[in-house]
This record gives C-alpha cells, structure tokens and sequence, in this order.
C-alpha cells in the first residue's frame, strides 16, 4: 500500500457550535408591552446590609440572596470578599451582560459567548470623610472613569454585535445610574 492509499474514506468534518442558554423570548416581548403601555412603570430593588465587624459588611438581597463586601488589607478590611466598588462593577456588568441578552434575544440573534471587562479608577482622598482631603467635592471622589469591554461572540456579523453591545448599553438602568445625576437621600432608621 502507497503512501497515497487510505484504508476509509474519511468523513466531513463538522464544527458544531453550542450556544448559551437563551432567555423566555415571549416574556420578553411582554415585558417590553408593558414597559411601552406604561413608560413611567417602575421597580423597587432593596437591600438590607449589616456590619459583622471592621469593613466586613451582609447585604440581605431580595429574600434569598446574600451579597458579602469586605476592603482589601491596605484599606484596613480583611480581603474576605469584594470591595464595594467591586460589587458596583459587578452590578454594572451583570446590567449589560442582561441587556446585550435581551437585545440579542429582540433581535433574533444567539449569542455563543458573553463576557463583560470592567475597570474602574476610584478615589477616596477624604479617606471616606474620616480626616483625609476633607476640601474635596462629592464630584471628585467614587470612580472617575470606568472602562468596559465586551467580548461576544455569535451567529451575527461583529457590526450587528456591536449594534446589539451599543444598545444595551444606551438602555442600561445601571450604567444610566452611573453617568446620571439622580436623588439620593440618606436618613437615620
């Protein structure tokens, strides 16, 4: 037998490409429904947060989530968990990677993979208002610029994908949250 020779015929070969877990398409269609019947509808999220001792802080979530934050060494906490403007990222991120979902799903496209990177710069020069640059404005301190980048990934052109990222993010409740100014109050319980 040659070198040229084969003893089967080989077989096609196929690329089989898996997709993630699509959302209820329907249920998005009605909530979308309602949100146009009713433009001023609104939700309530709540959180309850206790201190277990130096920075190490339980947020109780809803009715069955729990959100545990910590600070790092250097800012005095034990690095058990995240730092707050972590859990900020995060809810960011989690914010888009629903709305790039959402699009997506409206649009008729699936997505095969979704992965969201943030970085934020954050400054605290007052030191949380414990004796640091006390001459410092509310503008000047929290994150000053935050960077994100999706990667996704599916069976639509990078332009139709960057529509779907660029409406998500026009549409986010959370990154709108962060660019805008909103009312906040704060009180004694």
């Amino acid at each position: 037998m040659s070198s040229t020779d084969t003893l089967e015929p080989t077989a096609p070969v196929t690329t089989v490409k898996t997709y993630l877990r699509p959302i209820d398409a329907n249920g998005l269609a009605d909530f979308a429904a309602g949100g146009k019947a009713n433009p001023a509808r609104r939700g309530t999220n709540k959180v309850h947060t206790v201190m277990e001792g130096q920075y190490r802080s339980l947020s109780h979530v809803g009715e069955k989530h729990l959100v545990v934050v910590d600070e790092p060494l250097h800012l005095f906490g034990e690095d058990t968990a995240p730092a707050p403007g972590e859990i900020v990222l995060s809810g960011l991120g989690g914010c888009i990677a629903v709305g790039v979902t959402a699009v997506a799903t409206w649009k008729g496209v699936k997505l095969s993979k979704l992965e969201v990177f943030l970085e934020g710069d954050i400054g605290n020069p007052a030191a949380w208002g414990a004796g640091g640059a006390l001459e410092k404005t509310p503008l000047e301190m929290g994150f000053q610029a935050i960077r994100v980048k999706v990667l996704v990934e599916g069976d639509a052109s990078r332009e139709v994908l960057d529509e779907i990222v660029q409406h998500a993010n026009f549409y986010s409740p959370v990154a709108n949250t962060m660019r805008n100014p909103i009312p906040f109050e704060i009180s004694m319980a």
